[in-house]
């Protein structure tokens, strides 16, 4: 399974639910027919999207099965995710950001930089949030900065200074 959002919150009073989408475009998961909700380390429980609509940086959708807002504030912190069979095949320098999340981040003097909690979308390039012991770091996903992904390892090597 590849985690591809959370739900936020209840939309509405007819069970429609706010979802918080982790992938680089707000409306991928709209073209998926059915999702997977559960936790991370499951159980995971398909459902049928009944319908799913674009809100500016979020997404609203119903299930079938959620009929009020009362069934869909218990849905609330779940996260959706879809099978990694279902997804597009990217090439060989095209990253999923749900493999990126987690990774260790290595500059090239051998620093441990922390690990990727997040990335950002700017318009201009993909930014990875790595956290780790002080404040968090902001690097650009650039080629002159990734020097190499290594999704087995879970390691990422930069051209970065650790006080930068």
């Amino acid at each position: 399974m590849v985690i591809m959002g959370r739900v936020a919150s209840a939309f509405g009073i007819r069970g429609w639910v706010k979802i918080q989408p982790f992938s680089e475009y707000v409306d991928s998961l709209v073209a998926y027919k059915s999702w997977y909700l559960g936790h991370e380390n499951g159980p995971w429980r398909e459902v049928t999207v009944a319908q799913c609509e674009t809100h500016d940086k979020t997404l609203a959708a119903q299930f079938p099965d959620c009929p009020d807002r009362t069934a869909a504030e218990k849905l609330k912190g779940l996260l959706i995710a879809v099978p990694r069979s279902s997804l597009p095949k990217q090439d060989d320098d095209e990253y999923y950001w749900a493999d990126l999340i987690g990774m260790s981040v290595v500059n090239e003097s051998g620093d441990t930089l922390g690990t990727v909690a997040e990335l950002l979308e700017t318009g201009a390039n993909d930014v990875l949030i790595v956290r780790g012991k002080g404040p968090d770091v902001l690097i650009p996903f650039l080629k002159s900065v990734i020097g190499h992904v290594d999704l087995a390892a879970r390691v990422i090597r930069v051209d970065w200074s650790a006080d930068l």
